[in-house]
């Protein structure tokens, strides 16, 4: 019969851009002789939009465990178990019984990281551990700000710096939110996700951004730093699920075992430069990153983190009507 397409060689992986390392997938190709495919997607509202279309043609999807709940319950991922895997005995204690994947049923850590600031400290000299550089911008970074457009990160932030909680319904807290960010937009040059080369390049001062970038632009640009805001900040984690319609369901499998073992880990995170959950995957990574101030959360800020929520509906509903007004 030929003509007929073999899936048994291939994996298809979609994922967040700029967020694989080569040599991991190459390592991986070598070791079980699959030809692997990824495709990019710039947010998690991109990533489920497709899923829910189906047809996809992918195996892995990389969500941020805000969403992987609502994966779960629309029943677009594939029970594939990694807590009962060969490697899970290398996921850290505080990422292996997650309240987003009790028991690690379907998903398997990728990366984790915060959210906050990064500065250009050439041109702002003052103090970088607030959302003021972003809500209340001072006038030497006016027309220079960037925000990554993520609408949980961007709106929780918001919140955090009018007083109120992560996931909130009050009405008037989301008011003061949603007017602190109106107020705030006119101040900002763009809503962007490539705030890696945009600060390298000297094209943004400052940006609402995630750790791993900011560490990123320091290694080329020193004078740039990540700050953790005071009003406080999130971390966040991506972990790597599988699709129910995969085809390729035992490569798949292959593939999250794999990156449970700290050397591939690790080779994952020299390339995208955030934290992985695997414990001993630090031993295998080069000095910078073990010792990284963006990675490594300094103690006086470790106060003012908070692990990201899954918000119910409704409050989602309120949080897209803000967003909605921001991105007018």
């Amino acid at each position: 019969m030929t003509g007929v397409a073999h899936a048994e060689g291939e994996l298809n992986i979609y994922n967040w851009g700029n967020y694989t390392s080569p040599k991991l997938i190459k390592k991986f190709e070598e070791q079980y002789k699959v030809k692997v495919t990824i495709t990019d997607y710039d947010s998690n509202d991109t990533a489920l939009a497709k899923a829910r279309q189906g047809g996809s043609g992918f195996d892995i999807v990389v969500p941020s465990q805000t969403y992987l709940p609502i994966w779960i319950k629309e029943g677009l991922l594939l029970e594939t178990n990694p807590g009962q895997m060969e490697n899970f005995k290398n996921v850290t204690p505080e990422w292996a019984n997650p309240d987003f994947d009790p028991g690690r049923k379907y998903s398997v850590p990728w990366a984790w990281g915060t959210i906050g600031v990064v500065v250009n400290t050439d041109t702002y000299k003052g103090d970088i551990n607030t959302w003021d550089i972003i809500f209340k911008t001072p006038d030497e970074l006016k027309g220079k700000v960037n925000v990554v457009p993520e609408m949980k990160d961007v709106v929780t932030a918001a919140i955090r710096y009018v007083g109120g909680e992560q996931c909130t319904g009050d009405r008037q807290v989301l008011r003061k939110a949603r007017d602190l960010l109106t107020a705030a937009k006119p101040n900002w040059i763009a809503m962007e996700y490539n705030a890696i080369e945009k600060m390298g390049a000297g094209d943004f001062k400052a940006s609402l951004t995630w750790n791993g970038a900011a560490l990123r632009t320091r290694l080329a640009r020193p004078e740039i730093h990540y700050g953790y805001p005071k009003e406080g900040f999130t971390y966040w984690s991506d972990n790597v699920a599988v699709l129910k319609e995969a085809k390729n369901v035992d490569n798949a499998k292959l593939f999250q075992n794999f990156i449970m073992d700290p050397e591939n880990a690790a080779l994952n995170s020299v390339f995208h430069h955030y934290a992985n959950g695997i414990a001993g995957s630090e031993k295998f990574m080069p000095a910078e990153m073990r010792d990284a101030p963006e990675i490594v959360v300094p103690a006086e800020a470790k106060a003012h983190g908070t692990v990201a929520l899954m918000c119910p509906p409704e409050v989602d509903v309120l949080y897209k009507k803000i967003w909605t007004e921001l991105r007018k």
